[in-house]
């Protein structure tokens, strides 16, 4: 007699009759590409975050490197970010031939500490891309502050924090240039895509041309005013976006109700730290659910019983300035950023989702529990 083992994936998104009848729509309609769909996706976003404008892109990524472009990142330039991200985060700037410099994190946010910032900043210095990792606001204020003082530019890198507040007001409303992701673990998804949020119309405008092989913003067909990408986001794909717009306060809800199960279930496991806690300054979107096993523990045999038990986990997250190819090309080592490493190699993320069940979660951390017991 046979016994199949229980399986829990990762992550999955929350997609229904909804995003399937407005697609078809879209392409009943025949216009998939530069059609209606995308512009009320946009409209939809800006109003959403409380930014005047918006502008789809084929992922975070794009809308990363774009901001940079936009900046007037180039050879000779260093943007300063975090260590702790994914490596978007920093391969932006190397797209238009920056030199990446890593600035360490808040042992308790993750995210950038600014002290640190600001002891990175050299004469070369041009732009900052803060990250509001794991769905916890950066420190908008003081990194604002710092940008204004040295005269740099601030790219808020908000792809895992759709629908944060940060000082009461959701993260893209406060004047900072930010980008948000679509990719099917996020809050929100249109399978790949992502989208550049504004306060200013010729950043807005200029946006638009770049994504669109820099096609000029009064011409022809074929009249390109400067070069530009093919970062486009199509009308199927917008369309499931408006899907999930309409039911994003739900979403939210729902990952935050998971989240409180975990922290629940999970209170009171020595040595386990779990994820930060909101203040009245800072107001997470939950994203991921990612802890901090003790001190000691053997994160890759927690890993293997929680594997065998067939619940699906990450390690997130390894530290970019330690991929191979940074150590390759800029010659980084260990001890660069020691907070980001040490956190990085105890951090772990469980199954999350909006629609996780609750028996799974119990079932999750009993079997955490028992691989943290040896």
């Amino acid at each position: 007699m046979s016994s199949t083992v229980r399986q829990i994936g990762l992550s999955a998104p929350w997609l229904d009759d909804r995003e399937e009848e407005l697609a078809i729509e879209v392409l009943r309609s025949g216009r998939l590409s530069l059609g209606p769909s995308i512009e009320r996706f946009e409209e939809l976003f800006a109003a959403s975050v409380g930014a005047p404008y918006a502008a789809a892109v084929s992922s975070g990524t794009a809308g990363l490197h774009l901001l940079c472009v936009a900046a007037g990142v180039g050879p000779g330039d260093e943007v300063i970010t975090s260590p702790y991200s994914f490596v978007a985060s920093a391969n932006c700037a190397i797209y238009e031939g920056a030199t990446p410099v890593f600035a360490d994190v808040d042992p308790r946010t993750l995210n950038l500490d600014p002290a640190a910032v600001e002891a990175a900043i050299t004469p070369r210095t041009t732009a900052i891309v803060g990250v509001d990792i794991y769905g916890y606001p950066c420190e908008l204020g003081p990194l604002q502050e710092i940008c204004e003082r040295h005269r740099l530019t601030l790219i808020d890198d908000a792809c895992e924090a759709l629908g944060a507040r940060y000082k009461g007001a959701r993260v893209g409303s406060h004047g900072t240039s930010s980008v948000f992701a679509f990719y099917p673990n996020k809050q929100i998804t249109t399978g790949e895509g992502g989208m550049v949020t504004t306060h200013s119309e010729a950043e807005w405008l200029l946006l638009k041309s770049l994504r669109n092989q820099g096609r000029a913003d009064a011409g022809g067909w074929l009249d390109h005013a400067r070069l530009g990408f093919n970062y486009r986001l199509d009308d199927i794909r917008a369309a499931i976006g408006i899907g999930q717009l309409e039911k994003l306060d739900r979403i939210l809800a729902a990952r935050t109700t998971v989240a409180q199960r975990y922290n629940t279930m999970l209170a009171g496991l020595d040595g386990l730290e779990l994820p930060l806690a909101d203040d009245a300054d800072h107001e997470r979107s939950w994203f991921v659910y990612v802890v901090a096993l003790p001190a000691g523990a053997d994160r890759e045999a927690v890993i293997a019983k929680l594997t065998d038990a067939g619940v699906a986990t990450a390690r997130y997250l390894p530290c970019i300035h330690l991929q191979s190819y940074m150590r390759e090309r800029y010659g980084f080592k260990e001890g660069l950023c020691p907070i980001a490493e040490g956190l990085s190699a105890r951090t772990l993320a469980l199954p999350f989702h909006a629609r996780l069940d609750q028996s799974d979660q119990a079932y999750i951390v009993a079997t955490l529990k028992e691989a943290l017991a040896g």
